[in-house]
């Protein structure tokens, strides 16, 4: 625990109760205010607890992910280029017998017309730094279907696999599409593999969205959060405790902290019950904290100042005068 003596205040960190009894003994007229920089922390360590204790309500919850604009529309049935096929194998080969003609010192031109190909097919070979690189996408071609595969992809999706009922479905919109289009469709579906389900959100995750202000969080998070606080009612009434907590300590309601703290400790919630019972054995301090405007940011600055000035030191090797010591300092 860090302590700070500024004008007869002294502020501590309440988590280490050995300074706060030093700071009562070194400084018995002072009043001891506790840091609210390392009160929020507590609190999330708590809220983290708290969360860990519940995970199995987040099994079978979905972490959010990508955006549907960010997707691809045929990331689920177009992959990459086969590295493995005949048609592979076949650039493999021909990239192989243009760059040992090359090597040779056949010209290009020669070697177009000793295999009879063209001679754009040999320079695509020439430039070819390994055959991987003459592979390319297999890019469908656009296809008046394309605007209504999301719907074919979503029906399908929920249970649908009837390409007669989709096909009249789609023609029913007056959709400018064949029968033979919507089934060659639903065969790549039927032929994709099972896409694995997204993992549910990490105890971390949701411990960041409890503890952040609400409006930093983006759409997605509020929606995932929204759903944790659904599923689970003890994680419901930790956020209403955090919010609660956050009030207190924004706008320095510290002489409402002993109802919070009697609030926390009737919903008996992992973590955080125990952080707002050791609060009560410096309370005078944590209101003070939660109430004054002391606190030891004075004190971590001069502890970051500090170990900068070791830094220095150690890029010099330790060998540094006085007045090179001062000069570094100052131009950094």
């Amino acid at each position: 625990m860090e302590i700070t003596l500024s004008y007869g205040a002294v502020a501590t960190q309440p988590s280490r109760p050995a300074y706060a009894e030093g700071a009562r003994l070194g400084a018995p007229a002072a009043i001891q205010v506790a840091d609210r920089f390392h009160l929020w922390q507590g609190i999330g360590r708590a809220v983290e607890t708290c969360v860990a204790a519940h995970r199995e309500c987040l099994n079978g919850l979905t972490a959010p992910t990508r955006t549907d604009a960010e997707a691809s529309p045929n990331d689920s049935v177009c992959g990459g280029p086969d590295l493995d096929g005949r048609r592979a194998q076949r650039k493999k080969a021909a990239h192989a017998l243009v760059h040992e003609l090359l090597a040779q010192g056949h010209s290009r031109l020669a070697i177009a017309r000793h295999l009879g190909w063209g001679l754009n097919t040999v320079l695509r070979y020439a430039r070819a730094a390994a055959w991987q690189d003459t592979l390319r996408e297999n890019r469908p071609r656009p296809s008046r279907l394309d605007p209504y595969k999301p719907y074919l992809e979503r029906r399908f999706a929920a249970g649908c696999t009837s390409v007669t009922r989709l096909h009249r479905e789609l023609t029913a919109e007056n959709a400018p599409v064949t029968y033979q289009m919507v089934r060659a469709y639903i065969a790549t579906l039927r032929a994709a593999p099972p896409q694995a389900p997204p993992p549910p959100p990490t105890v971390r995750r949701v411990t960041g969205w409890l503890t952040r202000h609400p409006s930093t969080l983006k759409e997605d998070e509020r929606a995932a959060l929204k759903d944790v606080l659904a599923r689970c009612p003890e994680l419901d009434i930790a956020a209403e405790h955090v919010r609660g907590f956050g009030e207190i300590l924004a706008h320095r309601l510290g002489p409402t902290l002993p109802a919070w703290i009697e609030a926390v400790d009737a919903s008996q919630l992992p973590g955080l019950t125990n952080f707002a019972l050791h609060l009560l054995r410096d309370l005078d301090a944590v209101t003070a904290g939660l109430t004054l405007h002391w606190s030891s940011g004075g004190t971590e600055g001069a502890v970051n100042a500090v170990n900068r000035i070791k830094k220095i030191k150690r890029q010099l090797y330790g060998r540094a005068g006085f007045e090179l010591l001062r000069k570094m300092i100052l131009l950094q």
